[in-house]
């Protein structure tokens, strides 16, 4: 059963903040009761009111005085409840986020699935006289130095990846922070764009802490290389520090 009224989770500051201007109203009333009761003592005046008015108004007082603390104390408390609970909530919520970009980054396709996918796109596109580019994605540990945040940091980074592309384009993690982006049937002009897209992406999910810092790399078939292979070796020295791949099939 509740007493007083109900406070919304959503406005805990905002009653907060009427409590403390309560609380200073009631203080400033409450002291100029207790003044006025004492003043006839402290100026050895006259009092015209005595006897059971003023045993009436001395224990009124006393039951005001108890009704605000006790107000008071629930009102604090029921605060304190719903910032621990929010405080849980906002812990669940990070957990669920981290979950979630933990296991996005878990089924991505690792670098054996991405050579075999790489290899067949290119003998597609070479078949078609079409074009066949690939981004390279590195990214950097930044400020965020926790690896649970690190991990969220670049399970963040994939969703603005795959929020511009394409459905027929595809996303491999090669490895830690290294994701290598297949766009069949791009020309080189075109993947740059994509690339510029992607680094507003990726721009926008590290900014607010500057969680990581990040480089792309383009190779287009026929522009900058000629085989699979090649494609390969220039993603590969564009990241040698980071990047090691195998040569494909």
């Amino acid at each position: 059963m509740h007493v007083f009224d109900r406070i919304d989770p959503l406005l805990i500051e905002r009653r907060s903040a009427q409590l403390w201007v309560l609380a200073v109203a009631s203080i400033v009333i409450l002291a100029s009761g207790i003044a006025l009761l004492i003043y006839p003592s402290a100026f050895a005046e006259p009092v015209a009111i005595s006897g059971p008015t003023m045993r009436r108004l001395f224990f009124g007082f006393c039951v005001i005085s108890a009704l605000l603390v006790s107000y008071l104390s629930d009102r604090q408390m029921v605060l304190q409840e719903l910032r621990r609970q929010l405080k849980a909530e906002e812990s669940r919520n990070r957990n669920l986020l981290l979950q979630a970009s933990v296991d996005l980054l878990g089924i991505l396709p690792n670098l054996e699935h991405f050579q075999d996918q790489l290899s067949m796109e290119f003998r597609r596109a070479v078949r078609g006289m079409q074009p066949l580019s690939l981004i390279a994605v590195s990214l950097t540990p930044g400020s965020v130095l926790d690896k649970n945040e690190l991990a969220t940091a670049y399970g963040d980074s994939v969703k603005a990846i795959l929020r511009r592309l394409r459905s027929e384009d595809s996303i491999y993690c090669l490895r830690d922070g290294v994701f290598g982006v297949i766009l069949p049937g791009v020309s080189a002009n075109d993947a740059d764009r994509v690339a510029t897209r992607l680094e507003e992406g990726l721009r926008e999910v590290s900014s607010p802490r500057h969680a990581f810092g990040f480089e792309l790399k383009v190779v287009n078939y026929p522009d900058h290389a000629r085989s699979a292979r090649e494609i390969e070796d220039l993603a590969k020295a564009a990241f040698s520090g980071r990047l090691s791949l195998a040569r494909a099939a």
